[in-house]
C-alpha cells in the first residue's frame, strides 16, 4: 500500500483552472494533490536578439518556488542575487516541452513568457508546472487568434509531464514527497496527446534498475498522460 492509500497507476487528484490571472494573456492554477502551481502566459510583439528579422516566435519560461511553499521557508533566490542549478534545468524544460508541440514560424516574431510559480510542494512541481503551463498557453493562443494577430492556433499537439518511481512496493505513477524521496529510481515523462515522448528524465537512487522496469514506468507514464490530456481538453473547453 503507497502512503496515500492508491494504487500503484493512480495519480493524486489533479485539477486544471483557467483563467485565474486578471492580467495575464493565459493563466493556468494546477493542483496535482497538494502542489499546487500558478501559470502564467505574457504575449510580447518582440522577439530574442537571435531571432529577429527570421519570422519566427520564441517560448521561454521561468520557475520559481515561494519561500513558505515548502515545510520550511526556503530563500527567495533573488535575494541570494542567483538562480540555482535546479531552478534553471526545470525552467529550460518547461520552454523546451511546450516549443516541441507549438508552430514557432505560425507564432511569427512574438515571444511568449511563461511563469510558473510554485506556491505549495508536495512532489512533482516540474511535471505540473509543463501540464499547467500548456493550458496557459492554449488560452494565450486563443486570445492571439481573436484579436486576428494570427490566423490559428499555432499547436500540433498538447503536451503533458508526470512523474514515476520504483519504490518498496514497486513501479507507481505521480509520487508525492513521501515516496520521492524515499523511492529507489524516479523519472519524468514529457508526453504529447499521441504518446510521443518530448523529454525523459530517470535517474536511479539506490541500485540500478532494468529495462523491464524502465518498460513499466513508461507504460504508467502513458496512462497518466491521457489523464491529463483529458483535464487539459476539459480545461480548455470552459
Amino acid at each position: 500500500m503507497r502512503p496515500s492509500g492508491r494504487l500503484p497507476n493512480q495519480m493524486r487528484a489533479v485539477s486544471l483552472e483557467p483563467g485565474v490571472s486578471k492580467y495575464a494573456e493565459g493563466s493556468c492554477m494546477a493542483r496535482f494533490g497538494d502542489t499546487h502551481v500558478l501559470c502564467t502566459a505574457t504575449v510580447e510583439e518582440k522577439v530574442p536578439p537571435f531571432l529577429r528579422n527570421t519570422g519566427r516566435g520564441w517560448i521561454t519560461a521561468e520557475y520559481g518556488m515561494l519561500p513558505r511553499s515548502t515545510g520550511e521557508r526556503t530563500e527567495r533566490e533573488a535575494s541570494k542575487g542567483k538562480q540555482s542549478g535546479r531552478t534553471q534545468e526545470i525552467q529550460r524544460l518547461i520552454g523546451r516541452s511546450l516549443r516541441a508541440v507549438t508552430d514557432l514560424a505560425a507564432l511569427g516574431e512574438r515571444q511568449v513568457r511563461i511563469d510558473c510559480d510554485v506556491i505549495q510542494a508536495d512532489g512533482g512541481t516540474r511535471t505540473a508546472a509543463i501540464t499547467g503551463a500548456f493550458v496557459a498557453l492554449s488560452v494565450a493562443f486563443k486570445g492571439l487568434v481573436k484579436a486576428h494577430s494570427i490566423r490559428a492556433i499555432p499547436l500540433a499537439s498538447s503536451v503533458a509531464a508526470i512523474s514515476c518511481g520504483i519504490t518498496a512496493e514497486g513501479p507507481v505513477l505521480d509520487l508525492d514527497y513521501a515516496e520521492d524521496v524515499k523511492a529507489h529510481a524516479d523519472a519524468n515523462f514529457v508526453m504529447t496527446a499521441d504518446g510521443k515522448l518530448v523529454e525523459v528524465q530517470g535517474t536511479a537512487e539506490a541500485a540500478p534498475f532494468s529495462r523491464d522496469e524502465f518498460t513499466r514506468l513508461l507504460d504508467l507514464a502513458q496512462e497518466g498522460i491521457a489523464e491529463l490530456v483529458l483535464l487539459q481538453n476539459r480545461a480548455l473547453a470552459l
